[in-house]
């Protein structure tokens, strides 16, 4: 059995302890007003972004529901505006960190419980081994997915303004801020769907979770297969499942963000990158306990089928990120394009760096078959993996929320160390629950005996 031990326990409350107090030290230097922002503005000379200084753009949120440019042009902005504006951008950063710490933990739970899925369903006989460490990863998805309603719900009541289709009147042809596009698509985006869909979505991943982990304890106890065989049609039917709310999750999540932009590839490009972070998590989890003397059993062999895909779901993600991206740039149409032209013109180094950390760094490290044997490498391509994801979800939502106003700071890392901190108890606490290896999976000998 797996003890937590209380240095690690410690790690996990002092990262959530820093966490919360850099997030607050940030929080509480943020500009409060106008005249905190036209302070700070002449601080720094005009602040982020001066050439749109005038102009609002597309995926800017303006305080309180204000007004966003209609696609193909701005409008110009009075001195009293711009400051408003750049006040709800600023205040919509802490919330945003928030949001993409919590999704980005979040995602790998989720994703994780998914790659768990595809080893029942495809009758794996690599990965029973490391089954339990899944299981522990999946713990989070609970509280993660609770996390994420609250959070959802809190837009919901307009308690924070990051979903700009939310906003007061913006449906009403006969209000100030109406906008003909996103009240055409009103009938799917309005709170009430929007929350019973997370709330659909979130139980039946949690659903098939329990169920799950129930089998696969009775499998432990069984004298036949028999509850192996439920963990196999389950696992089937939760992947039907999850790659339809997986897509339309990463539309209602992500990309409502930008409601006026829109791509047919999101879903399976969120998909990938979710994997990616899972399995690299599962890799990670692995490695730290075989190097504390558990799970005696797991060989390079698994290791390399960890990096293994690790390196298959990086050039995945690579391929979507190109399609998506060469399609749109090269055709050129202005609803279209200003995505990435907002963030390669307003965040170009982590634009650029994102590219670099999620495809180029893999490539490099995880190529080579060699490498995917030894820990320290598969370890370190992991840490810039998952450091280069988090940047990919900062990229995909501060844009939207944030606008020109943008920076990396205490809020940001603040928010990444408390979830970092509370995953990390979670997950370990979790795996203390039952012996890292199963009894009676009727795949245990071949993954015991597994060599490649």
């Amino acid at each position: 059995m797996y003890t937590l031990s209380k240095n690690l326990r410690l790690t996990a409350f002092i990262f959530m302890a820093v966490g919360a107090i850099l997030f607050a030290v940030d929080y509480s230097m943020l500009p409060k007003t106008t005249a905190e922002v036209a302070a700070l503005e002449a601080a720094h000379g005009g602040g982020h972004g001066d050439e749109h200084e005038k102009e609002a753009t597309h995926g800017e949120v303006v305080a309180h529901g204000a007004e966003e440019a209609s696609h193909g042009g701005g409008h110009e902005m009075s001195p009293e505006e711009h400051l408003e504006h750049t006040l709800g951008q600023y205040q919509n950063k802490p919330w945003s960190a928030i949001y993409i710490a919590a999704f980005f933990f979040f995602m790998i739970a989720l994703a994780c419980l998914a790659f768990y899925a595809v080893q029942y369903a495809s009758q794996a006989g690599w990965s029973p081994l490391v089954l339990r460490v899944m299981e522990g990863i999946t713990a989070y998805l609970l509280p993660g997915s609770v996390i994420m309603f609250v959070l959802l719900a809190l837009s919901g009541f307009h308690v924070n303004h990051m979903f700009h289709w939310m906003a007061d009147g913006i449906t009403d042809p006969e209000n100030a801020h109406y906008d003909k596009l996103i009240a055409g698509k009103s009938g799917y985006l309005n709170v009430p769907f929007f929350l019973g869909r997370a709330a659909f979505f979130i139980i039946g991943w949690n659903i098939y979770r329990h169920f799950a982990l129930k089998f696969s304890k009775n499998q432990d106890e069984a004298t036949d297969n028999k509850w192996h065989k439920k963990s196999f049609k389950a696992a089937a039917g939760f992947l039907v499942f999850f790659i339809y709310t997986e897509s339309i999750m990463s539309w209602d999540w992500i990309m409502s963000l930008d409601p006026h932009w829109f791509s047919t590839l999101f879903g399976w490009y969120v998909f990938a990158g979710m994997m990616v972070c899972a399995i690299t998590t599962i890799a990670l989890v692995t490695i730290v306990l075989k190097s504390q003397g558990y799970l005696e059993k797991v060989n390079d062999s698994h290791i390399h089928d960890l990096a293994k895909f690790m390196f298959a779901f990086s050039i995945f993600w690579t391929y979507l990120w190109f399609s998506q991206f060469m399609l749109i740039w090269y055709s050129n149409i202005p609803e279209e394009v200003t995505y990435f032209i907002t963030r390669i013109e307003d965040y170009n180094l982590p634009f650029f760096a994102m590219l670099g950390m999620n495809f180029i760094f893999p490539l490099l490290l995880l190529m080579n078959s060699d490498f995917k044997r030894v820990n320290w490498f598969v370890v370190m391509a992991g840490i810039v993996i998952l450091l280069g994801h988090y940047v990919d979800i900062f990229n995909m939502v501060m844009p939207a929320t944030v606008g020109t106003s943008w920076s990396f700071g205490f809020v940001e890392i603040g928010a990444l160390l408390f979830f970092l901190g509370l995953f990390i108890f979670i997950v370990f606490r979790s795996l203390t629950k039952r012996p890292l290896e199963p009894k009676r999976n009727p795949l245990i000998k071949e993954s015991e005996n597994f060599h490649y």
